[in-house]
């Protein structure tokens, strides 16, 4: 008879090695959303025309929209113990295009290999626009008075 068997399996094991834990690709979205909005410089997530932020911005406010606001312009790749991401960012006028992609790269590492405990293995980023000092941000009128 082995150990393992007299001692019914798990006996040997600590608790917290008792099992998986996985994580969906739409947690590590969010947290990598987040982490890259905390920026300074980052505008905004995603597509860089006024009017796709437009369409986005009605589409979150319809139930059962898309993506959430907050992982909007991310795309997690996510094993079981690594990750890769995606993103899409819309830069303020002025800022260090270099610089800002560098924050974003360590902000979303540091936060998703924290609360994830994934190895980030690389954080592609691409800029799609550049939000210019008189631009009005574009909100979709609501058509209720």
């Amino acid at each position: 008879m082995t150990e393992s068997a007299a001692t019914g399996g798990n006996a040997a094991k600590p608790p917290a090695d008792r099992g998986r834990t996985s994580i969906a690709d739409g947690v590590v979205e969010k947290i990598a959303g987040l982490a890259a909005r905390e920026v300074v410089g980052v505008h905004a997530m995603g597509s860089g025309s006024g009017l796709s932020r437009t369409f986005g911005a009605v589409r979150d406010r319809v139930p059962g929209g898309a993506k959430s606001t907050v992982s909007r312009g991310v795309k997690a790749e996510v094993g079981e113990v690594q990750t890769a991401l995606d993103l899409e960012i819309v830069v303020d006028y002025g800022v260090s295009i270099r610089d800002v992609a560098r924050a974003v790269r360590e902000n979303v590492v540091s936060a998703v290999e924290r609360m994830t405990g994934l190895e980030v293995v690389e954080v592609n980023i691409a800029v799609s626009d550049v939000k210019l000092p008189d631009e009005d941000d574009e909100e979709p009128e609501s058509r209720l008075q």
